[in-house]
């Protein structure tokens, strides 16, 4: 399939026609990062439940010894199946004219064949999805199928998990007819077109806001590798589309945005790049400093969010804190006192976690976070499920205070945030090749909040010894979250002195 069609290319090409060529000819160009694979982690686990859903079934899937799938051996296992007249047949492989697909569920009825698309979103995008359900059953077609529906399989946001997983209320089916049947006729006429960009050099494609639909495309980073640092397109909250506006009529550098009407955050950017200063407002940073008080909670929570619920009382994609890290200070920029929890491997953390913060975090004090509304939310929701602790935990949640605020009202700028107020940003900014503050020397195992949220789930599985180095990897990267705020809050001090 080196140079062939499958449903993936098919839609790539729908949206991007070089992301298309650049996928099959460059794809070490490609930069996938957390969030992506995230997505395609819960994709697979989804997919894996789903099978059961139409009841008894046969897997197609086929690999080689170096775990790569045998597309040949796939095909020849559904033909197999298709001609037994087996019900259910998952990962059914087609392929006729370069142009291949292997269908989730492909449902045999009294008249035909019903394709089931199984996505691991909640949100259904139904244009995409369409042109993804369309291409496989024009392929299914061509191989001489007769499809007689096509059907998408989500996940139900709506979902309580109580006992064993309920694969029927789990999912959600809605029949695609409609939107497959208007994307069907010009499957022929793209694929066509599909196979003329792959015989062909690699196309002179425009930004444009394709580019950021439905996520940022993995060639972002090559396809604006020309285009000047900082740009318009890194500017403070800009609309996208008028991002892309100004770039095609010229204005491109901060030079050339400069006497464009700006926001006021957009103009001390602009001018603090290129300037090379930084824009201090005292006065803003002291109406924030004078809203803590001592001893002041430095608060950061890290969590799962499990696309199957794993416990009683979740819903699918739910936020679950399974740790957190607190730097305790009596005083500005006074001695610190640490302590951290971090839930048992196995088990449900939220009423552990709900414990620990009620015993470590007294109702009267300034707890401070870095962009509440995350930590805010999970206090809230954990008063939600344990009534008898919800008062106290309501308590800390009402004394929360945003660390956020000085950098996102603007009182404190750098050109290195680049636009950017979150902690990844401003960090590195205020403190740049500071070794305390290096998130790279961690542990391999965890660096960053996408390693804490997909190793935890790992840890009841683990050797001891395993476990516990792990474990330790986890509490650094949650410790260093805090003391990374603390810093923060130092150098806020330190400029209105």
């Amino acid at each position: 399939m080196a140079r062939g069609l499958s449903k993936s290319r098919y839609t790539q090409f729908r949206l991007c026609d070089k992301a298309l060529w650049l996928g099959v000819f460059k794809p070490e160009e490609a930069v996938i990062d957390d969030a992506a694979k995230e997505r395609f982690a819960a994709g697979t686990e989804i997919g894996e439940v789903a099978k059961e859903l139409l009841g008894d079934h046969e897997d197609m899937t086929s690999r080689r010894p170096d775990g790569s799938l045998d597309y040949g051996k796939m095909i020849e296992k559904t033909a197999d199946a298709v001609a037994r007249g087996v019900e259910n047949i998952c990962e059914a492989a087609f392929s006729i004219d370069g142009n291949y697909c292997a269908v989730d569920i492909l449902h045999k009825t009294e008249n035909g064949y019903a394709i089931y698309e199984v996505k691991s979103s909640t949100q259904e995008d139904k244009e995409i999805y369409a042109q993804d359900v369309a291409y496989q059953k024009y392929v299914l077609t061509k191989c001489g199928l007769n499809i007689v529906g096509t059907y998408l399989v989500c996940i139900n946001n709506e979902y309580v998990r109580q006992g064993d997983i309920d694969i029927h209320h789990l999912f959600k089916i809605e029949d695609m007819s409609e939107a497959v049947n208007a994307e069907y006729p010009i499957v022929e006429a793209n694929i066509d077109s599909a196979v003329k960009v792959l015989e062909g050099p690699e196309p002179d494609k425009p930004l444009s806001t394709a580019c950021l639909n439905p996520y940022k495309c993995a060639f972002w980073q090559y396809c604006t590798h020309n285009v000047p640092k900082p740009s318009v397109l890194n500017l403070y909250k800009m609309d996208w589309a008028d991002r892309f506006k100004n770039f095609y009529n010229g204005r491109i550098t901060f030079e050339d945005v400069r006497d464009m009407e700006l926001s006021a955050k957009q103009r001390m950017q602009v001018e603090c790049t290129l300037n090379g200063t930084t824009h201090i407002n005292k006065e803003g940073i002291k109406s924030f400093l004078d809203t803590l008080t001592y001893p002041l909670y430095h608060l950061d929570f890290e969590s799962i969010m499990p696309a199957i619920p794993l416990y009683d009382g979740t819903r699918p994609y739910q936020q679950l804190p399974t740790q957190y890290s607190l730097h305790i200070q009596k005083e500005p920029c006074g001695d610190l006192t640490h302590k951290e929890f971090l839930a048992p491997s196995k088990g449900n953390p939220l009423r552990p976690i709900a414990e620990a913060l009620c015993r470590d975090i007294p109702t009267d004090v300034s707890v401070l976070v870095y962009n509440k509304a995350f930590e805010c939310t999970r206090l809230r929701e954990l008063a939600e499920m344990f009534p008898d602790l919800a008062d106290h935990l309501l308590a800390i949640r009402d004394n929360v205070k945003d660390l956020l605020v000085p950098f996102s009202k603007g009182y404190y700028y750098l050109p290195a945030m680049g636009g950017s107020f979150s902690i990844k940003s401003v960090l590195p900014a205020l403190f740049p090749n500071d070794p305390e503050l290096d998130y790279h020397a961690l542990d391999d195992m965890c660096q960053n909040g996408g390693d804490a949220m997909t190793l935890f789930p790992k840890l009841q599985y683990m050797s001891p010894e395993d476990e516990e180095k792990a474990r330790r990897a986890l509490l650094n990267y949650c410790h260093l979250d805090t003391l990374a705020m603390v810093r923060v809050l130092d150098k806020l001090y330190e400029a209105v002195e």
